[in-house]
């Protein structure tokens, strides 16, 4: 039987992707558990979005979490190894927010979460990443930021997820019946 606990989180440290262990509540660990988190509510807006091309967006954008929670958790020596976030990827995302930019309205007003469960999974991914976003300007800001296109990435990601959010209200079958009331 395969064990899915290690006891070696018991006394207050993680280990690092190569040498080394930090404390749980360090900067670096905060930032990488809320890029978890913001990977989890992507999976749950993907589970709930109806549009296959939304699908396979943030399937592929959790995969590039995954790389850069993973580099973020590499000691020095390894960091390089899992690199994936570059400005071809900066550049990637934003041309997949003009893309879907250019198809969708822009409101009006600010958007109140909770037209359609696909867009209210989306907000709440948003607004995780936003977080995110903080945890590693703190990094950078304190000089423990070696990829500088993380930040960026994380910015326009959360972007993504608001086009995303107005493109799966707009084309679910549950905002049209809520405007027909």
């Amino acid at each position: 039987m395969t064990k899915f606990y290690t006891q070696t989180g018991d006394d207050g440290f993680t280990g690092r992707l190569g040498k080394g262990r930090l404390p749980k509540h360090d900067q670096l660990i905060e930032a990488v558990g809320t890029i978890d988190e913001a990977s989890a509510a992507l999976g749950m807006a993907r589970a709930q979005c109806e549009i296959p091309e939304t699908v396979d967006l943030l399937l592929e954008v959790q995969r590039d979490l995954y790389y850069l929670m993973a580099e973020l958790s590499a000691s020095g020596e390894n960091a390089s190894k899992f690199r994936v976030i570059n400005e071809e990827r900066l550049s990637w995302l934003e041309a997949e927010i003009d893309s879907i930019s250019s198809a969708i309205e822009t409101p009006r007003e600010f958007i109140v979460p909770g037209d359609t469960s696909p867009g209210a999974a989306l907000s709440l991914a948003r607004s995780i990443i936003r977080r995110a976003e903080r945890r590693v300007a703190e990094l950078h800001l304190a000089g423990k930021l070696d990829n500088q296109k993380i930040l960026p990435y994380l910015n326009r990601l959360s972007s993504l997820c608001f086009v995303l959010e107005l493109k799966e209200n707009k084309s679910s079958s549950i905002t049209l019946a809520k405007k027909d009331r």
